[in-house]
């Protein structure tokens, strides 16, 4: 008697004659000859890809590519309109830095008046937003309202608030008509706080750090709220008071928030110019010109000459000393924690 042959089941073929187990249904599941799984990925990938399309393009046309033709144009002479540039090399540089007896002068006191708002407004800054940060994280009941007014000066519009500096540190200003109520009248400026050379550039440092202060004094209350209060109590416990307690134990933990106000302060104070533009354009005289308003002033303010080329050379030498700082100060950090 022939037995006839039984079906071969799907799934039982293997090699060297093994068979495998597939769940129930499996069969019916499985695509036929000619039939192609569908691949969601691809889709999933190609709606990424369509979403993230336009902020690469934007990015790739406002920062690669402006970047890219100013570093080009820092080795030229243009001015805007011609239809060519001139290649000069290096000559931009050296003209800024040493060789021409016009621009060099200038770039030498304008990097003079930099570096003393480097040093003055992260300074006061810190000095400033600290105590301010511990004071504010105390007063718990009205925390909230004085945050907010804390904060006022970095929401505010900067060229209303300019403006309305200018208002008071004119000649007869609210500073001027302050002093001489209360006294002080010696210390009147006559000319203006911002029209005498020897108080204008100080004054500028007052405003910048004024406006430098809401933003720092949040980095250092969020970094109080994070301190363990046990370190504060045993503190307390072995004798500490509250001034051997902030400058002991609340401030050595607050460091790398320090560094990064430090860092952002600095980058401000090489870079930013919008402060010294509108409220004196770099006067009287040029007790108050900083790099970046240099560096704007020979990009958009001296007519038809080709001075772009300078400009785009200053604005390069401003990034490598910003880097510079930035990486000074990210190896401090690095070696005290």
């Amino acid at each position: 008697m022939t037995t006839a042959p039984r079906p071969t089941s799907v799934g039982e073929a293997g090699s060297g004659g093994g068979s495998r187990t597939l769940p129930a249904g499996a069969a019916r599941t499985a695509p036929g000859p000619g039939r192609r799984p569908r691949r969601r990925g691809s889709g999933e990938a190609l709606s990424g890809y369509l979403f993230v399309a336009p902020a690469v393009v934007l990015f790739a046309v406002m920062g690669l590519y402006t970047v890219g033709y100013g570093f080009l144009l820092s080795f030229a002479s243009w001015n805007g309109f011609t239809p060519h540039w001139t290649w000069v090399g290096l000559d931009n540089y050296a003209d800024l830095l040493w060789r021409s007896p016009i621009y060099a002068p200038r770039v030498r006191s304008a990097g003079l008046n930099t570096l003393c708002v480097m040093i003055a407004v992260p300074v006061l800054t810190v000095m400033v937003s600290f105590p301010l940060a511990v004071l504010l994280n105390q007063a718990r009941r009205t925390q909230a309202v004085l945050r907010s007014v804390f904060f006022l000066p970095y929401v505010t519009s900067g060229i209303a608030v300019f403006f309305a500096w200018q208002y008071i540190l004119r000649p007869d200003g609210a500073v001027n008509l302050l002093l001489d109520g209360i006294g002080l009248g010696s210390l009147q400026q006559p000319q203006g706080w911002l029209g005498n050379p020897d108080t204008a550039l100080p004054t500028l440092i007052v405003v910048t750090v004024w406006g430098a202060v809401p933003v720092s004094m949040l980095l250092y209350l969020t970094g109080l709220q994070t301190i363990d209060r046990s370190l504060l109590e045993a503190a307390q416990l072995d004798g500490a008071g509250w001034w051997r307690t902030n400058a002991s134990v609340v401030w050595p933990l607050l460091r790398p928030i320090t560094a990064i106000v430090v860092l952002l302060n600095l980058r401000d104070s090489l870079q930013g110019f919008q402060t010294f533009l509108v409220m004196t354009n770099g006067g009287p005289g040029d007790h108050t010109n900083v790099l970046g308003l240099e560096a704007y002033s020979l990009a958009f303010l001296k007519e038809l000459r080709p001075t772009l080329g300078l400009a785009g050379a200053l604005g390069w030498l401003l990034f490598a000393a910003a880097l510079v700082l930035a990486l000074i100060n990210l190896r401090a950090l690095r070696s005290k924690t």
